[in-house]
């Protein structure tokens, strides 16, 4: 597809890194020219220097051919103008980056008025993720299939665990009800076969029901549970969202921000909430508030080298799971010998979350990839398809299909109705199938089966 980006900040930037990794064709516009030459050289895309709110510039942008064009700088008005521009010059996708939380109840109307593809949040985006990780305590990382119906929930097996050293094949818990999809061990990543072996310390990625999860969790010794109090490290927008979606849940929430002025407005929008005015670096402070006792916290300050050294803190002081937000991504690098519990990236999980409307959009094009999640820091992808009338894996039960390897059919959708597939199981014309595999670049559903 042919992509317009308005915006070379940050968000822009993730954006554009992520739908030029997918083969699209991409022009990315700004007024600064510092911005568009970097962006432009570091992944290969045109770049056009001007405001891109403007009908010429969307114009030299190619608007009159393009198929979307996503509207990201740093002001929302400047954004929804851009896609009513974008729609004058005849593009009939428009996405729009609307941050404002005044503007988040009216999105809808705002979508309807100006014929919006899509209104995306990046703060309200990164507090959904974070609220799905605190839902679970003990849970490493949570993704959602089947419109939330499956889960895909990543734990750690502990040494007194009964799957422990056991092959998957002789885990009679499993069977039907739960599936075991891949094994992270010293750096490495495993789609499991019947025959391998489970150790304890291995990260397990577990899909089933969120009920049925639960039940598997506490038969394996692995602690899981929902938080009852978090403390939120920073009062800004993700803090604002998630605090709303965890008091929604019934979790106790405090937060604490150094700006007496932010207090008093988020004690105004969230009195349910406890406030708390103080430096979130003052570790009496948080002694004294029990960061020693509570569920979780998230670090959520304006500096990614004040969130990664009071996570660094917490991780001795507290029992709570801990969710560093960090915005540059260059840290990762680093981040990843200090065995952070969960680091969230709030700019790039709005570029995946794009990506992801995209790939639908280009299944009613022809491809039927319905979403795709890069899981295990992208060694591994979870695909979901729509199953065609003339797909070469209907009517055939999957112990008869020559799957690639390291792929697994993690479950079907059936009309609702979810099946966590065994050997004897068929798939269906109109089910939705996921899949889990460490083949990049599967675009049709009979992609999973070996060439001959």
């Amino acid at each position: 597809m042919k992509i317009i980006i308005v915006g070379c900040g940050k968000v822009g930037t993730s954006i554009a890194n992520e739908l030029n990794s997918e083969g699209h064709e991409i022009v990315v516009v700004d007024i600064d020219h510092a911005a568009v030459t970097r962006l432009s050289e570091s992944i290969d895309v045109m770049g056009i220097e001007g405001n891109g709110a403007t009908y010429e510039i969307l114009s030299e942008a190619g608007a009159e051919s393009a198929d979307l064009v996503i509207a990201a700088a740093a002001r929302d008005e400047i954004n929804l103008y851009t896609c009513l521009m974008a729609k004058a010059a005849g593009v009939k996708h428009t996405i729009a980056r609307v941050r404002n939380p005044e503007y988040t109840s009216d999105l809808y109307r705002v979508k309807e008025q100006l014929g919006l593809s899509m209104a995306i949040n990046p703060e309200l985006t990164a507090a959904v993720e974070i609220s799905r990780l605190l839902r679970f305590s003990g849970a490493l990382e949570i993704d959602a299939f089947a419109k939330g119906i499956v889960e895909l929930i990543k734990v750690e097996v502990p040494a007194d665990s009964l799957i422990s050293n056991r092959k998957i094949s002789d885990i009679d818990i499993l069977k039907g009800k739960v599936r075991i999809c891949s094994v992270e061990r010293e750096g490495e990543v495993y789609i499991p076969n019947g025959d391998f072996v489970i150790h304890s310390g291995d990260k397990i990625s577990v899909a089933a029901k969120p009920e049925i999860a639960a039940k598997f969790f506490k038969k394996i010794n692995v602690s899981i549970g929902r938080c009852r109090d978090v403390i939120l490290l920073g009062g800004g927008k993700i803090s604002y969202y998630l605090a709303l979606k965890l008091i929604k849940s019934g979790i106790n929430v405090k937060i604490i921000e150094k700006n007496p002025a932010r207090c008093e407005v988020l004690s105004e929008l969230l009195p349910e909430a406890v406030i708390i005015q103080g430096d979130c670096m003052d570790q009496d402070l948080l002694l004294s508030e029990g960061i020693e006792h509570v569920d979780g916290v998230a670090a959520l300050m304006d500096y990614d080298e004040e969130n990664i050294l009071i996570s660094m803190y917490l991780k001795g002081a507290s029992r709570a799971r801990v969710i560093t937000k960090v915005n540059n991504v260059s840290f990762d690098s680093i981040l990843s010998n200090l065995d952070f519990e969960h680091i969230i990236h709030p700019k790039s999980i709005t570029g995946e979350y794009i990506a992801r409307y995209i790939r639908a959009m280009q299944n009613s094009l022809g491809s039927n990839v319905e979403t795709l999640y890069r899981l295990n820091d992208g060694k591994t992808e979870a695909l979901e398809f729509r199953v065609s009338k003339t797909a070469k894996v209907c009517a055939f039960p999957i112990q008869q299909l020559d799957l690639l390897d390291n792929l697994q059919i993690i479950c079907i959708n059936r009309k609702g109705k979810i099946i966590i597939p065994q050997g004897s199981d068929v798939i269906m014309p109109n089910d939705t199938v996921i899949i889990l595999t460490k083949h990049k670049g599967l675009s049709d559903l009979d992609d999973i089966l070996k060439k001959h």
